[in-house]
Order: structure tokens, then C-alpha cells, then sequence
């Protein structure tokens, strides 16, 4: 399968900040609390992941000098899985715990259904 994850110029730009203050980072979208579908962003190794989790893709973000894994909930995936997700960021404060909160940002999930070339193995 191609490429799952992809990010807008935007959120790019905001990830390179991040990366600068916090380190290696991760996204997690979990459907749970707080922003519900909103992906979270946290520094590597702060969020922990496990069985329940699916890495779908590490994106490759241009200044930053690591892949960003991007994991979904296991239960989340169930329902996005037919999707290309594009990670997108706005103005405005969410309500999780994601590091860009303090920058009066929000990064938030854009997605559009697969083609049937992305979806063969």
C-alpha cells in the first residue's frame, strides 16, 4: 500500500518549530477524549504505544531531521482505514494536550477515501 499519511506546508512548517523546542516527536490519534479525532502531536517517547496502536506511516517532514511516526488506535483505524489522511494545521486552540496548543494552533486530520490503486497490496 502507498503512502498513507501526508502533511500540508502549514503543518510542516509548525512541526520544523516543534521539533526545534521539544526534540523527535510522534502523532497519535486516538478518537478518545479531549479533540476526539484530532491528532495529537508529543515528544518521542512521552506518548507510549502498544498492541492497541497502528503505525501507518513515519512522516518525512522537510528541516526535521527524523521520521515523525504517525500511530492511530487500533479501534480508530477500523473506521479511517479506506482513507489518506493529510495532516493540516489551523488557527485556534484545541482542546487536548497536543505540544502546539501554547502556539494558538491546532493540527487537525483532512482525509479523502483511498483510490483503488492506493488500496492494491
Amino acid at each position: 500500500m502507498g503512502e498513507r499519511v501526508s502533511h500540508t506546508p502549514g503543518a510542516a512548517a509548525v512541526l520544523r518549530r516543534l521539533r526545534e523546542s521539544h526534540g523527535p516527536l510522534i502523532f497519535h490519534q486516538s478518537g478518545g477524549c479531549c479533540d476526539g479525532s484530532a491528532p495529537m502531536c508529543y515528544p518521542a517517547g512521552e506518548f507510549r504505544t502498544g498492541g492497541q496502536d497502528v503505525l501507518l506511516q513515519e512522516l518525512r517532514v522537510e528541516g526535521v531531521g527524523e521520521p515523525i511516526p504517525f500511530w492511530m488506535s487500533r479501534s480508530q483505524y477500523e473506521h479511517w482505514k479506506h482513507t489518506h489522511l493529510t495532516v493540516d494545521v489551523v488557527p485556534g486552540r484545541g482542546s487536548g494536550f497536543s505540544l502546539e496548543a501554547p502556539e494558538g494552533v491546532r493540527f487537525l486530520i483532512r482525509s479523502r477515501l483511498l483510490t483503488d490503486e492506493e488500496m492494491a497490496p
